[in-house]
Formats: C-alpha cells, sequence, structure tokens
C-alpha cells in the first residue's frame, strides 16, 4: 500500500537581519514559508534588547530560525531569540544553521586545547524542547561527520550538503565532459569522493619539505583537463591557491573551486579576484553558496565568484 503524503505544513520563519536576503530568497521558494519579524534592538550598555512580533499568534504553529553565526559578535543574541520562540507553546521548531562556525575546531591536540565545536555543540543541544518535541537542526556541510555525535538528545540534528549545487552548475558548461573533481587533502576525499560517482578524481596531499608544507598531487591525472577543487570551506584560502599552482604545473587546461563556506576573514577573498580578463588569472570560477552572508555581499559581481544559492535546499529541509 502507497504511503499517503501529508499535506505541506506552513512555516514561520524568522531570521536575523544578515539572513535578510537569504529569507526572502527561501520564503520565495514556497507559499507555505511566512517570513516574521524580530525587532533586533540593543540598550545603552550594548546588550541586546529584542522583541519577538506576534508571539502570541505563534502557538500551535510551525517556527524555524534562519541563523548566521559567522560573525560571533551577533551569537548571543541570536542563542536567546532561539531559545525563546522554542518555548512559545510551537508545534515544531527548527533551526537552519547553515555554517557550523566553530566545526574545524573539534580536536584535541595537547592539554589545554578548547574544542569550540563541542562548545557550540552543547550550546545548541540545549535549546530547550518546543511542545512539539525535539529541536530539528539543519547544518550545510559541517566540517567533521563525527561532530554528529556532540549533539545531545534535545536536537535532531539534519546533515544536508551543498555538492547537489555544484554539480548542477558543472551540468551547465560546455566542458562538463572534461571536468576532473580534485581534493586538497585526504580529508576533503573522505567527505566528498562518494558524492562524484560519474567524474575522474584527483587528490593532493600536503608533505614536509624542512619547515614548509608542500601541496602535492598523491593520486590522478589533471592533463588537459578543467580541474574543479572541492572542499567544504576556505578561509585565507592558501591552500587553494598552492593546490591550483600545482594542478597548472602538472597540465590542467585551467582550475576552478567550490566551498560550500566562503568565510574569507579579513577580506582574504580579495586574493582571488580576477584583476583583467587576461588568462593569467589562475581560477576559472570560484563557487559559493550564501552560507556566509557576509562575504556574500562583499564578493558580488566580483569574477570569478559565483554565488549559488542554498534557498532551495532549505525551503525543503523545512517541510521535513
Amino acid at each position: 500500500m502507497a504511503m499517503v503524503k501529508s499535506p505541506k505544513k506552513q512555516v514561520n520563519l524568522f531570521y536575523p537581519l544578515d539572513c535578510e536576503d537569504l529569507a526572502h530568497k527561501v520564503a520565495f521558494q514556497s507559499p507555505n514559508i511566512i517570513l516574521q519579524n524580530i525587532k533586533w534592538r540593543s540598550f545603552a550598555d550594548g546588550f541586546p534588547n529584542l522583541f519577538i512580533n506576534n508571539a502570541e499568534e505563534l502557538r500551535g504553529e510551525h517556527v524555524a530560525f534562519l541563523a548566521s553565526f559567522s560573525s560571533p559578535a551577533h551569537v548571543f543574541e541570536q542563542l536567546s531569540v532561539i531559545y525563546a520562540l522554542s518555548r512559545l507553546f510551537v508545534a515544531s521548531f527548527t533551526l537552519v544553521l547553515p555554517f557550523f562556525p566553530t566545526g574545524s575546531f573539534e580536536r584535541m591536540e595537547e592539554e589545554g586545547d578548547v574544542p569550540t565545536a563541542v562548545t557550540l555543540a552543547w550550546m545548541l543541544s540545549n535549546i530547550p524542547m518546543s511542545r512539539g518535541g525535539p529541536t530539528s537542526l539543519v547544518i550545510y556541510d559541517i566540517h567533521a561527520l563525527q561532530e554528529r555525535f556532540y549533539f545531545g538528545e534535545k536536537v535532531l540534528p539534519l546533515f544536508e550538503t551543498g555538492i547537489p549545487l555544484l554539480k548542477q552548475r558543472l551540468s551547465q558548461l560546455r566542458d562538463v565532459d572534461n571536468v576532473v573533481i580534485a581534493f586538497p587533502d585526504d580529508g576533503a576525499w573522505k567527505r566528498f569522493h562518494k558524492l562524484f560517482d560519474n567524474f575522474a578524481v584527483v587528490v593532493c596531499t600536503k608533505v614536509r619539505e624542512g619547515d614548509k608544507r608542500i601541496v602535492r598531487i598523491k593520486e590522478g591525472n589533471v592533463y588537459g583537463h578543467h580541474v574543479v577543487i572541492v572542499d567544504d570551506l576556505v578561509q585565507s584560502g592558501g591552500t587553494l591557491i598552492e593546490c591550483q599552482k600545482v594542478l597548472a604545473a602538472h597540465g590542467a587546461a585551467k582550475v576552478s573551486a567550490y566551498v560550500t563556506h566562503g568565510v574569507f576573514p579579513n577580506q582574504s577573498w580579495m586574493r582571488f579576484t580576477h584583476k583583467d580578463e587576461s588568462s593569467e588569472n589562475a581560477f576559472a570560477y570560484f563557487w559559493i553558496t550564501d552560507s556566509c552572508p557576509l562575504t556574500v555581499k562583499a564578493i558580488e559581481n566580483k569574477a570569478p565568484f559565483e554565488v549559488l544559492s542554498l534557498a532551495g535546499s532549505i525551503a525543503n529541509a523545512l517541510q521535513i
């Protein structure tokens, strides 16, 4: 007997100011997503003075919050709202956190190291249960898959990926049949290689030569190919640049890059911008998603960057 699908639920979506553009894109995907407002104010001492509009009308309704923790200064005020929303007798509560910012700080290499990935996971695990049960937590391309075990029983983590957006974009390229996927290290290969069964792959690695760590090609052939480097995030971009140099030196026809999270602290994205129309530009394309909204605004209309929006994927996740 076939399963009967239940009708789509109406979701009230709240968001911080940084996520306004993405929230509107998500709402555009479905008439069942209704944007709601919060008054984001501050007291004279700088601490947040917050107000959730239409709070009483949310009783018995499905509620979601689209968060952006890419700026540490805004985490406390968003957590305050998140903890409050779940306690408003709502039918269900979903937190969408596209970028889990402390994901790369998940290990202790010596006594005294503070694994802040665990700290943030604990903070999110203590979101009060709504009337409908545990909070659904949607995260995209968390840095290490084992981090799913950092979360407690009060939340239900749903780990999504931006890779389908990349594959869709690659299918639109004229040279898609010549594309090879490159991973900058073994970690990226373990994280993503099963998602690229239909592509030839190249794996790079870092080897120590004296005091330097040099990028080398560990396996795969790049000669004459359009090579697309894939990773979960970029910070300064140093590894991607070194990887591109090695790939070009081994005969890659052109090199592009994809990361789900374009963090780019201190405007490090400027290292990748095309200076002119010459063929000397290192990257043909640099694809990111809109998981880090401040970066999206900074790189707008700047080659080689293109933004692949998570809006459709988020809209679908809100219906789970």
